[in-house]
């Protein structure tokens, strides 16, 4: 059987009390916020760099009895700059991630995907993943695209899977089973996500997609629950036990993620994929709980990445904001043409 990823709770445990990751923290002046990096920092998962309106964040600082380094304060007179300084740090080595505090996302998302200074990677796209832990269920569940790519085709959807099924190795599962989503469980023309499902499906039996057993177009009962899929005589290896729900599309995936943790308890873990570093990326609304925990995923990234060895990235050529049109979440590779024409 294939090995399924721990709970968000034993995901933070294993990344603390290690060496901690060096964190900008973008727009940190919100008491959530900074409670999330000081319990962090106190687990010895991280040592955050908390950029912002410098008197503020001291203020709620103090208000919470808590005495960060001095060096840990970055001032930035505006939104627009405390991110632009959180993905210089990572340029530059003195950060290892970036995390989204009080900040709008497109705000965070124009200085990741700058054409010039951001953290694209030639090649890649760019997408997003939710872990998510529902109480009663034996597993964590994985929903993407749900913050990034708006209307993915059937190209970008291969991409925003590998992504997620390469997350899920990481975090142990040696084969996660994805089920590509759609209203109905069989392949209808005039529902084109069952195309698009049908097609990925086939292009996982053919090594386009690889490290998963994907399978679809599947409704989301039939996903989760093995009662639903046999209900129905669905005959698969990936209906009743997805590890990974694929959605059709951004909104799709996030009325059904808010859904459950709004309506189910669960708490979503949210990161950024794809990039030269881990983003953390959640919800302005999140408590601590999701923050510490989508912290820990992002570390359990880096510190795999960096015992692959893997060669710096190339920056990749975008200008865009998130959630982002269609051409924006993957611009080509960058060629000596392209580049001089960026130029």
């Amino acid at each position: 059987m294939t090995a399924q990823p721990e709970k968000l709770q034993h995901l933070i445990d294993m990344a603390s009390g290690q060496e901690p990751v060096r964190v900008a923290v973008v727009d940190a002046a919100q008491s959530v916020v900074l409670e999330t990096l000081r319990n962090a920092a106190l687990a010895g998962l991280a040592a955050p760099r908390l950029i912002g309106d410098q008197a503020a964040t001291l203020r709620l600082c103090k208000a919470m009895d808590w005495t960060p380094h001095s060096d840990w304060i970055i001032h930035a007179e505006s939104d627009a700059e405390a991110a632009a300084i959180a993905v210089r740090m990572v340029r530059s080595g003195e950060a290892d991630l970036v995390m989204k505090g009080n900040v709008h996302t497109d705000v965070l998302m124009r200085a990741i995907l700058d054409s010039i200074t951001g953290l694209r990677v030639a090649g890649r796209r760019c997408s997003h993943v939710f872990l998510v832990d529902i109480p009663g269920h034996d597993r964590l569940i994985g929903i993407t695209d749900a913050a990034i790519n708006i209307t993915p085709d059937l190209a970008a959807k291969s991409e925003i899977c590998q992504n997620a099924v390469d997350l899920f190795r990481i975090l142990g599962v040696a084969e996660p089973r994805v089920a590509a989503l759609s209203a109905v469980e069989t392949v209808t023309g005039g529902i084109g996500s069952t195309l698009d499902a049908a097609c990925l499906t086939l292009m996982a039996r053919r090594g386009q997609i690889t490290g998963a057993k994907v399978d679809g177009p599947l409704a989301f009962d039939n996903a989760i629950s093995a009662n639903a899929a046999l209900e129905k005589g669905i005959l698969s290896d990936v209906a009743g036990q997805a590890d990974i729900l694929l959605v059709p599309d951004l909104v799709s995936g996030n009325i059904l993620a808010k859904a459950l943790e709004y309506l189910g308890g669960a708490v979503a873990a949210g990161v950024a994929l794809g990039l030269s570093t881990p983003v953390v990326l959640t919800s302005r609304a999140d408590p601590a709980s999701a923050r510490i925990a989508s912290l820990a995923v992002a570390a359990l990234m880096f510190r795999h990445g960096k015992s692959q060895h893997a060669p710096t990235p190339t920056p990749q050529t975008s200008a865009a904001a998130a959630p982002q049109p269609e051409h924006a979440c993957c611009a080509p590779p960058l060629t000596s043409d392209f580049a001089e024409a960026a130029e």
